[in-house]
Order: structure tokens, then sequence, then C-alpha cells
């Protein structure tokens, strides 16, 4: 028997029933069964929406649209819709449900968070555990409050961890400096808690006290870079007064810091200021204002002046200088005569009738530091005739006086001088041990070149860095191996600092490799002040480098000649101590440099200066200053011993010999040593035993220890300790930089007599000028109409100064230059500005 199977939809129903009915045509088949029956689509829930059941739609009708709803606790923007097909199946489902805030989805239902949990947003994400330092409350938090004593900042999302208030600065110290009077540097490191936040900045409060009495130091205090808002762990602080006991408070602030005023004090949180109370010890002598005459005769005049106003604190010893000299005298034979008093009055005797004198008054701390000084002012003693017999009297009284006067100061100079050479007699140990921190043990240098594997050295003394810490920003030299940049260094855990970068060129050879990487093996053994400080190096990755501190200032021979004549002799020395004591830290360690010179010493923007350059061990081949040896490595002539270019003996004392031609440069102001003199001419004038001349306006007691560190025993040359001990009695007494060496500015300086470097006369004024490196002035000198020689040679010290020219060092050596031209063969006299 077959059996057919036929199925039919019925749709399109408009009552509430229908018929079904079959008709028989008469063939022979026979109905055997009917099935009526219709489809659905089950109730189900997807994606936290609740859909009912629904029945199918027919052949004509695919697919029908159902609305749902969300299940409990859920929330959805737009109401979700789902598609019933003919077959009974959902399909294409339109928009979902999210457990709203505080909830999340569990087999899709949703529940509240459980306690330590919580969800701040209708999403489809899990509940998420309480941050840091928020209280845990009860199930279904929408956010986690912050712990007492801890807070979120405005910018800070509500679901975000809760931070503390930092800690107070550790650390923190004032550092005063001898070549800036009235400045201080103060430092300090970060908090030791920083309330688990990165934002932290410094403010710094300066209160100044008199006595128990303080104050706020008020707008005349500058502070570099800022006071607020600070991102450095340091600020410069200047114009401040002498004597003063100042009380500087340094606040750390992070985002939370605005609820500081709400804070509950915890017994475990310190506070996050930290305070400091300093004295500065400089002697700020007053200024001069104003010179009055108050009287006058045919032979004296009788001065007094006037002061500026001084903090109470500060009325110290206070000596004046007053100069003076006829009106009429020319440059040639000016004479100055000088006398120092403890007032501000004086009575100026001997001088000659109906003449015109120019006085200039100076004030002089108790240290002997130089103040402020009074324009030049004219003051004219009377026409009258002859002296009387009294006058004449007087005088005599007077010269009996001052002979006993000069008797008195003699005994007291031998008196102090025996003294004085009893304390030299004590040996530099006494300096030595005057220190604790000189107490500590020191290491001792070891040559990295006795390694047999370069890198294990390398390893040994320096720290490796990731190349990704260190970003390069602007080339600043190029170096024997490669260039050097300027670039920062952010090591994680430290603060940022600026850096110096030297680079290997490519196409090394590995010898050079190992050569570069050596300076980094010897500077890695090395902690002073006065010593250029090692950061690490990269060696792991293809380009290998080198970072160390960055100075702002670079070379020394550059700086002192883009800044000639701008410095003190005090100040000048002050450099010069420096080196000394990076040179003896270099010393005691057994370190001989071999390449001191100025251009190897850098100098930072508080002008602290520091050794650098520690790559002498390795063939100089590239270095211009060098010139070959017997055994093909080069040598820089005109700051090495003679020893060591004769024997290549090198030691401490040819450091020694080095350091004196660095104190020359110095003086100096950067002028080349032994000048235009090749190399084989400064070997030979050494040997017979010439030695350079005294630079322009140099002490005599510095000039005499260059001269020491000149001696060809090298047995007898100063050590480094004794020199450090020497340079720091005279930074302890700058009355003993006021006596000049003997200058003899043909010889000093190098001044061209009447002729430039051709042997032909100039031919122009900006060709002398250019001679004597003075060519910055050449306009001045046009604008002045003094366009020939012939004017040149009439020029005088006035009109020197009418022209422009301001600076001590510059008026000098134009005026000296002048004499030179002159060919002056008389002594000269004091030359004063």
């Amino acid at each position: 028997m077959r059996i057919n199977t036929e199925t039919r939809v019925v749709e399109n129903l408009s009552r509430k029933g229908f018929y079904l009915a079959f008709q028989d045509i008469g063939a022979c088949v026979a109905l055997l069964s009917v099935k009526v029956y219709y489809k659905t689509c089950p109730a189900t829930v997807k994606s936290l929406a609740s859909f009912p059941e629904t029945v199918a739609g027919g052949e004509n009708h695919a697919l029908r649209e159902v609305s749902g709803v969300c299940v409990d606790n859920a929330v959805s923007e737009e109401l979700p819709r789902i598609y019933c097909s003919v077959d009974g199946e959902w399909v294409v489902q339109v928009g979902q449900c999210q457990c709203r805030p505080g909830y999340e989805e569990v087999q899709d239902a949703c529940h509240e968070c459980q306690p330590g949990f919580f969800k701040a947003h209708a999403v489809s994400d899990k509940c998420e555990p309480c941050p840091a330092n928020t209280q845990r409350l009860n199930t279904g938090a929408l956010f986690c409050p912050c712990m007492d004593g801890f807070y979120r900042a405005p910018t800070d999302p509500p679901t975000g961890a809760c931070s503390g208030l930092p800690s107070a600065p550790q650390d923190l110290m004032a550092t005063t400096t001898q070549l800036s009077a009235g400045k201080l540097l103060l430092s300090w490191s970060p908090p030791e808690d920083t309330g688990g936040r990165t934002d932290i900045t410094y403010s710094v409060e300066c209160q100044r006290c008199e006595g128990t009495t303080c104050q706020p130091c008020g707008e005349k205090i500058r502070y570099e870079p800022a006071s607020v808002g600070l991102t450095d762990t340091k600020v410069s602080v200047s114009e401040l007064d002498a004597h003063l006991n100042y009380t500087f408070t340094v606040e750390a602030h992070s985002g939370v810091s605005v609820f500081a005023s709400q804070a509950t004090p915890r017994a475990h949180k310190p506070p996050s200021t930290s305070a400091l109370t300093t004295y500065l010890h400089y002697t700020d002598p007053p200024k001069i204002t104003s010179i009055r005459l108050v009287e006058r005769t045919s032979t004296s005049l009788s001065l007094s002046w006037d002061i500026s106003p001084q903090p109470r604190a500060q009325h110290r010893a206070i000596r004046y200088e007053i100069t003076y000299r006829k009106k009429d005298d020319n440059l040639d034979g000016t004479t100055y005569v000088v006398h120092r008093f403890e007032k501000n009055s004086v009575q100026i005797n001997d001088l000659t009738s109906g003449t015109a004198y120019l006085f200039r008054v100076q004030a002089l701390g108790s240290d002997g530091s130089p103040g402020g000084s009074s324009m030049e002012e004219q003051f004219e003693t009377s026409s009258e005739g002859h002296l009387t017999q009294n006058n004449t009297a007087i005088i005599f009284i007077a010269a009996v006086g001052a002979a006993a006067m000069l008797f008195i100061v003699f005994v007291v100079l031998f008196l102090r001088r025996r003294k004085r050479n009893s304390h030299a007699r004590q040996g530099p140990e006494d300096t030595y041990f005057s220190s604790s921190d000189q107490l500590k043990p020191l290491k001792t240098y070891v040559d990295p070149h006795t390694y047999e594997d370069p890198n294990i050295a390398v390893l040994k003394f320096a720290s490796e860095i990731h190349p990704s810490h260190i970003t390069k920003q602007k080339v600043i030299g190029v170096g024997e191996f490669g260039e050097v940049y300027r670039g920062n260094l952010k090591v994680p855990g430290r603060k940022e600092v600026t850096v110096a970068i030297k680079t290997l060129k490519p196409g090394y050879t590995e010898k050079q490799r190992q050569d570069f990487l050596s300076e980094a093996s010897i500077m890695g053994q090395f902690s002073h002040q006065n010593i250029i400080h090692l950061e690490g190096v990269v060696t792991k990755f293809k380009h290998a480098m080198i970072v160390t501190e960055y100075m702002e200032n670079g070379a020394l021979d550059r700086y002192l000649r883009d800044h000639d004549g701008e410095f003190s002799s005090f100040q000048l020395v002050g450099m010069m101590r420096g080196i000394a004591a990076g040179m003896k830290y270099l010393s005691d360690m057994n370190y001989v440099h071999r390449d001191l010179a100025a251009r190897n010493v850098l100098v930072n923007n508080t002008l602290e200066c520091k050794v650098s350059d520690f790559g002498l061990s390795r063939v100089l081949e590239d270095d211009p200053e060098g010139t070959y040896t017997t055994s093909g490595g080069k040598i820089p002539i005109r700051w090495t011993a003679p020893e060591a270019i004769a024997y290549r003996k090198f030691t401490s004392a040819s450091d020694v010999w080095s350091f004196g031609i660095v104190m020359w440069e110095v003086m100096a102001f950067g002028e080349r040593p032994y000048w235009d003199m090749s190399n084989h001419e400064v070997m030979k004038a050494i040997n017979e035993a010439f030695r350079l001349p005294a630079p322009m306006d140099c002490p005599s007691a510095v000039y005499q220890l260059m001269l020491q560190c000149w001696l060809q025993d090298r047995s007898k040359r100063p050590r480094f300790g004794d020199i450090v001990s020497l340079l720091d009695k005279l930074l302890r007494s700058p009355d003993s930089l006021k006596t000049i060496a003997d200058f003899d500015p043909r010889v000093s300086i190098r001044l061209p007599s009447t002729s430039g470097s051709d042997g032909s006369p100039f031919r122009s004024v900006s060709e002398w000028l250019e001679s004597i490196k003075m060519s910055q002035y050449s306009e001045n000198f046009t604008c002045a109409g003094i366009v020939t020689m012939d004017q040149i040679l009439q020029m005088k010290n006035e009109d020197i100064k009418n022209i422009g020219v301001r600076l001590p060092g510059h008026l000098k050596r134009i005026a000296y230059s002048i004499l030179g031209l002159k060919d002056q063969t008389s002594t000269l006299s004091v030359f004063a500005v």
C-alpha cells in the first residue's frame, strides 16, 4: 500500500475558528489520518531580556517581531526586541538589557555585588574589587567611599583608588656658594610616602628672623625656577641678606592636598612639610651713595660720604677704600693713591694747592670683599699762599705720628708672619684630618685594562641602563668616538634628570668599543662632587652609550673666554679650589689623570667645576693638542710636565704641573698657554727654565703657587692636599688676593708692540682689536669717530671708558695694548679701573 503525505498551511484567518472539509473525488484513495497543529517560539530569557511564548507566523509572515522586558534589576536604553521564525525559533535579537549599577549578571539574572565589590555603571562587566584605601560596604555598592584620611582628587574618577596626603620632603639641606653671595641652593629628596600618587609637586616658603621675631621674606627674595608648582627637588634662592636667620619650609603637594584642611591627623602619618633654618655668613658691604666736601685748604681736603641702609643684623665692621689722583694726569703717568679707613670721613693732606683731584670711595666687608663704589667725584684745593709756621708744625707732628704708626704696623705684620709660618709647618696631614668626611677610608683605583675581558670591568664599575630610559634631545659636541648629546634619563623609581650622552659612531672596531667603555670603567670608580658623575652605560645593545651628569656651562676654557673679565679673583680662586679638590681625591685613589686641562674641566650652572675626560690611558690619536712621542702615542705638550714628555713618567706630581697650567688658564680667562708658540718651542723654552708669566690682575699668592707647581724637580712640587689647603686659606682671607703679581703686558698677554702677526704695521683699528681679541668693540670705536691708529695712540683711560668699554679686564687689556703700541720702556704705574 502506498501512503502519500501532504501538508497545507492555513493562514490569514479572519475569524476565531475555521472548518476543515475533505472531498472524495472517487479515486482509489483512502484518508488515513489528519493532523492539525500550529508552531510557537517558547518563552525565553536572552541577554537579560524576557520574551513570552509567541505563535509563529505563516509562510507569508516569515518573521514575527516580539518585544521583551528586562529581568529584575536590569535596565535597557531601548525596548529589547526579537523575531520569531515560522519554524518556532527565536532569531535576530535587537537591543539588550544590562544589570543596573551595583548588580552583575549571574546565569541570566542580576545579583547584587558582594561586600568588597562595586559596579558604578550599567554595563555588562562584572563587579570589581574595591580599590586601595577604600571602605568595604554591604552588598550592591555603586562605589567604594574613601577611608578616613584618604581622598580622591577632583580629577580622579569616583571608581579610582583613594590617596593619602604626601609625607614631608626628606633630607632638606641648604648649600651656599662662595661664588655667589646672598644665594643658596635648597635641595631635598621626595617624600618617603607619596600617598600612592605620582603628581607630587613642591612649594617653598621663606621667613626671616631677627631675634625672636619672624616675618615673611616678601617679594624681594628670588626663586629660580619658582617657589610653587615645583616638580624638581631643588630651587635656587637669591637676594638674601647676610647674618639673618632664614627659615625655609618646603611642602609636598599632590592632587588631594586641597583636602588637607579636612584631614584628620593619623598617628602614623607625618605632616607634609619640612623646615630648615639657615644663616648666611657672607658679608655684603653697603654701597656708597654720595661723597661730600666738608672742608678744604690749600693742601688738604676733608671728605665724608653716605652709605646705603643695612639690615640691623648686618651692622658689622665696615672699612672704606678711598682712591684719588690728580685730574690732569695722562694715561702714561697716572698714579693713584689708595687709603683705607674705618670711618666714613677722611682728611687728605699733602695735596697741591689750586689743584683738582678725582676721588672714588669703595666699601669693603669685614672679610675684605668689595662692595659698591661711588662715582668718581672732583674736588679742588684752595689757592692760598705759603704755609704758616703753625701749619709747618702740624705737618711735622703728623709726620712723626705716621712714622710711629708705620713702625707699629711693621711689628704686627712680623709677628703675624711668624705665627702663620708656624701653622704652615703643621703639614698637609692637619688639613687632611680636619674633616669627618675625610676620615672615611678611600678606595684604590683599579685599572680596567688589567681585566682579561674589558666587559667584566664595565659591569663591575658601571650600572647598565636600558636604552628605553634614555631620550636624546640635542647634539652638544663631537667626541673622539662619536657625537655627544644632551638628553633625559628616566629610570623607574627615580626622578627624571638631564644628562650628557656619549655615543659610539657607526663602523667601530671591537678595540674602539673597548677603549670607549674603558672611560666608563674608570669614571664608575669615582664619587666626588668635583668629579664628573657617571649615571651608567648601555653595553647590551647595538649602540653603546656612556651617560653622565649634564654640565650646563660646558668646558671651562670656552666658558671663561665667553665671560672674559666678568669674574673677580675671589671667584676664579673658588673655581681652582674645586678642581684641586677633585684632583686631590683622584690622587688619594692613586689615579693619575694625564690630561688635566681647562678644556677637560666642566662647569655647571652654579659655577661648580668638575674634572672629566678620563680617556688618556688610551692612545690619543685625534687630540689636536698632542704631539707624537717615540712610542707612537700623543701627549698634550702645553699641559704636560717635562719628565712626562721626556720619559713618559706620569705621576700625581705631573698632574700638579698640569694643574699649574690650568690655574694660568683660569686667571687668563681661557687664554691658550704659550700662545702661538709651536710644541717644539714650548718644550725648548721649558727646558731652558722659561715659565709662563703672570696673567693680568693675577694675585701674587696665586702666581707663586703656579711657579711651585712648575718646579723642575717633581719631588719639590706641592701635593694636591697642600694646594687645597693653600687655596682655602686664600678664600678665607680675601685681602691676601689684593696684592697683584708683577705684570708686563707685552709678555703676559702677548700684545703686539706695533705690528700684526705678519710683522707689518696695523692697517686698521679693527685689525688691531682683532689681534688683542677685543673685536666686539669695533663698532664702539667707529661710532666714536676713532678710525685710525694715530687716534688710538692718543687715547687715555677716560677715553676708553667713554666709548662704552665697561668690564675692568677689557679696559685693562685695551689700555695695556696702547702702552705696548707706544713701546713704553719705563716702569708701569698702577693702573686702576
